[in-house]
């Protein structure tokens, strides 16, 4: 399986996450459920229904970490310099109509869409690997949108 890239800062607050899931939140569902169970008929418990579903919920993402992580390469983003668009780059782009665009290309789970985008979404994998000055074309649902690379910084 291809390894994804994350952020230190990224990995560690995965790792919080999962820990947080485990040592908290999933014994504690599992004292709702356990209640929720001694009440009796659990074909009309609404308790024990919601209980079990964020049980799921709270696994589902613990499998979901958990196979993130053994599947990550942790990348210094702070050790990175240059011109180039990298993996961790902040980046500085203007679209043909002059909108400026300000992100930082990261990896999909630390991705907020806005200013911190998917090295996997259309407009990561557009920018990466170009240089400042270079022009690179987007293909996005509602059409294609030229950006013109502006500045590439690696630190704040």
């Amino acid at each position: 399986m291809e390894k994804k890239p994350i952020s230190r800062q990224g990995f560690d607050d995965l790792l919080k996450e999962l820990k947080d899931l485990k040592e908290v939140q999933r014994p504690e569902i599992l004292k709702v459920v356990q209640w929720a169970r001694s009440l009796g008929d659990l074909s009309e418990n609404a308790d024990y229904s919601a209980a079990k579903e964020k049980q799921r919920q709270i696994d589902r993402r613990i499998q979901f970490i958990e196979n993130f992580i053994n599947n990550a390469s942790v990348i210094d983003v702070d050790s990175l310099s240059g011109d180039k668009v990298l993996f961790g780059a902040r980046v500085v782009c203007e679209d043909q109509d002059g909108n400026r665009m300000q992100c930082r290309i990261l990896s999909d789970v630390e991705s907020d869409g806005k200013q911190v985008i998917s090295c996997t979404s259309p407009v990561g994998r557009a920018l990466i690997g170009r240089c400042v000055g270079d022009t690179c074309i987007v293909r996005l649902p509602s059409g294609e949108k030229e950006y013109e690379i502006l500045e590439v910084k690696f630190k704040e």
